[in-house]
């Protein structure tokens, strides 16, 4: 693993901007999700109002990613491509936006429930959801590693009969999009790196109602539980401060 890099104030100043404007993105997008709403109208919403604000959609183009949001319904985990498919009564989208803003990024993502949630489903989003928060949690303990993270957010799972993706993690993310460190959702057997200081890095658990495991479609991108099985995610991107954990991508 290469060196953890720390960001100094002005760093963790410019990825708190583009944290707000992901967030309120993210909010509008959420309001979007109903019934008869095709996920291509999320994508084309989230580059005109990216654009418009003056940054620029991460998404688009990254490693050959052809939209600029993720739109993952129901069985899909993550990097569901939006297109036509058309959101029904009993869904449940996880919509994933990272921006750059100024040079720096901010990566965050909620499930939305499209009319009234399915016992099963509405269970499994708000331990997604609870996961989130807990590992954020996990970070303020004094001496924390990001094992404690994983070992947090698994514990949860397994109280409610559901399992952790290993196959994708959260990370360190500044001017780029995808830094050191890994931020793994699961149970490790050695413990990680301490955090410090100056960190800034996603939590984005993934939580599945069955089986962890996933695959790629043909698409290249667009990853499914191995069962077909429900999936839901929760993420932010949080800093380090002298003051604690700062949650960056919160709206203003």
């Amino acid at each position: 693993m290469s060196k953890i890099s720390i960001k100094n104030q002005k760093e963790i100043d410019r990825i708190r901007d583009c944290g707000a404007l992901v967030a309120e993105t993210l909010e509008r997008s959420g309001e979007m999700c109903k019934a008869g709403i095709a996920t291509q109208e999320i994508d084309d919403f989230v580059r005109e109002f990216t654009l418009k604000n003056g940054a620029i959609p991460a998404c688009l183009g990254y490693k050959g990613f052809p939209k600029s949001v993720c739109t993952s319904v129901n069985e899909v985990v993550t990097h569901g491509i939006p297109g036509a498919y058309i959101l029904k009564e009993g869904d449940i989208i996880n919509v994933d936006i990272t921006s750059i803003l100024n040079g720096y990024h901010a990566d965050t993502s909620a499930t939305f429930f499209i009319g009234k949630p399915k016992p099963n489903a509405s269970e499994l989003v708000e331990t997604a959801r609870e996961c989130l928060y807990e590992g954020i949690k996990a970070c303020e303990k004094l001496g924390a590693r990001f094992s404690d993270i994983g070992a947090m957010i698994n514990g949860i799972t397994e109280e409610h009969g559901f399992s952790v993706v290993r196959d994708y993690c959260g990370h360190g993310i500044g001017k780029a999009f995808h830094e050191d460190p890994l931020v793994l959702h699961y149970r490790q057997m050695l413990p990680g790196p301490r955090i410090e200081q100056g960190m800034v890095f996603t939590i984005e658990p993934m939580i599945n109602e069955g089986s962890y495991k996933t695959k790629v479609l043909s698409d290249g991108w667009t990853a499914v539980t191995i069962d077909g099985k429900l999936s839901a995610q929760w993420e932010h991107t949080v800093a380090i401060t002298p003051h604690g954990v700062e949650i960056l991508t919160l709206a203003r």
